[in-house]
């Protein structure tokens, strides 16, 4: 049975957000991730982390122009994570308008991340939504 799509996406946050702390490639993080049982890796989260990691660069200087207090550098590792899926989401997939993307990206800082992150990760996305016009599919 294929994953769903919330299953799918919260698989590419935990392995993107592993990568932030490990040097291995994206390659060996699956390998060693599949041998938790309680770990489902389908071939759809690895594609969605692998267009992340592809876009890494591109996806900064998108999130540096919409963080106006903080850098890059000093945005916690779990909300640039969370914020880095959502825009390439946003972008790439054509499967998922902005507003999907924005919506699933605050579910993911309400599960994994502090109550202050929440507001940041809105408010980033939110701007990044205005600049594209929010009219990707709404």
């Amino acid at each position: 049975m294929a994953a769903k799509r919330r299953e799918v996406r919260e698989t590419a946050f935990i392995l993107s957000f592993e990568k932030l702390f490990r040097d291995e490639s994206i390659d060996d993080i699956v390998r060693i991730s599949q041998e938790y049982d309680d770990f489902k890796i389908d071939d759809e989260a690895v594609r969605l982390v692998k267009g992340v990691l592809d876009k890494q660069d591109e996806l900064d200087k998108i999130i540096s122009g919409f963080s106006n207090k903080r850098s890059i550098e000093r945005i916690p590792k779990i909300n640039l994570a969370i914020i880095r899926l959502a825009i390439y989401e946003a972008m790439y997939d054509d499967k998922v308008p902005i507003n999907v993307a924005i919506s699933e990206a605050v579910a993911l800082a309400q599960k994994y991340a502090q109550e202050p992150d929440i507001a940041f990760i809105n408010g980033v996305l939110g701007a990044f939504s205005r600049s594209k016009g929010a009219s990707k599919d709404e």
